[in-house]
């Protein structure tokens, strides 16, 4: 008995070390940015178009570009995300097509995001005549992080007990019933995390959007979702490895934007997610 405890005790303690060291480098880098980045912050920087060559000036076409990409983004995929997971927990049948549809997607979710930026360029841009736009990027980030977000919803699913269920159809609920007032809100805290990663992720991404919707220098703001825009990840490319001599500190000073734009998506996805598991605690 003292021997199995021993064990359990040795292998919580190597998991809490670990967990702590990946914790500490993620802090690091975060205050690391800061560190860099803070300088370069200011109204101007924020608010301003970029001049000189990107050498001087703002990033505000860079920022409202990224900002018109995850929205976009969201707004595409998480519909689409959540209802696909709903269909193959709730109404689709467990056969071997299913299992084949959850592999694909759970192997959709290692494909490479180049890929996704070579299948963005053919189809939206190229076939469907998209040109390099919004739309095009939108739905290119959307196909992109939607595996992400039908697995995560589906696991949030799987993880409301049938009695949930067994329940409302007692009370007379039909099936779309149960899953709209009954699963899907206690499922929400899941799906939300799920969405949370799926966008931290859709910001972060360089190739994808280099295909289809991005500008080198884009300075004048989008006016319909067939424009063009800049976006932080890619300006920070150009400014890291195409501009020479270009200044350190707005590089870092980009990073750290682009990070603030995360965290805030971040932030406001956790505190959703909150006031959900206190509505189904009530």
């Amino acid at each position: 008995m003292k021997s199995r405890y021993l064990k359990q005790n040795i292998w919580y303690s190597i998991l809490l070390l670990l967990s702590i060291i990946v914790i500490s480098f993620v802090f690091g880098i975060i205050i690391y940015l800061f560190i860099k980045g803070g300088p370069a912050l200011s109204w101007e920087f924020i608010s301003q178009k970029p001049s000189a060559g990107m050498r001087e000036g703002g990033i505000l076409p860079a920022i409202l570009g990224t900002l018109y990409l995850i929205i976009g983004t969201v707004i595409i995929a998480l519909p689409v995300g959540v209802f696909s997971a709903i269909y193959l927990n709730e109404y689709a049948r467990k056969n071997r097509l299913t299992r084949i549809i959850r592999l694909s997607i759970i192997n959709m979710s290692g494909v490479p995001s180049v890929v996704f930026g070579l299948f963005g360029l053919g189809f939206f841009v190229m076939f469907l005549k998209f040109g390099k736009s919004i739309l095009s990027g939108c739905l290119t980030l959307g196909f992109l992080i939607l595996p992400i977000i039908i697995t995560a919803s589906e696991e949030a699913l799987k993880s409301v007990p049938d009695t949930y269920r067994n329940a409302s159809f007692a009370l007379g609920a039909n099936k779309w019933q149960t899953v709209v007032r009954v699963v899907l809100p206690q499922a929400l805290p899941g799906i939300i995390t799920g969405s949370v990663i799926g966008i931290g992720r859709a910001a972060g991404e360089t190739a994808p959007i280099i295909f289809t919707v991005v500008a080198f220098s884009q300075p004048n703001l989008p006016n319909s979702i067939f424009s063009q825009v800049m976006a932080l990840p890619y300006h920070l490319y150009v400014l890291a490895t195409q501009l020479p001599n270009a200044p350190e500190d707005k590089q870092w000073g980009t990073a750290l934007v682009l990070l603030i734009i995360v965290l805030f998506f971040t932030v406001i996805g956790a505190a959703i997610r909150a006031r959900a598991r206190m509505r189904r605690r009530e």
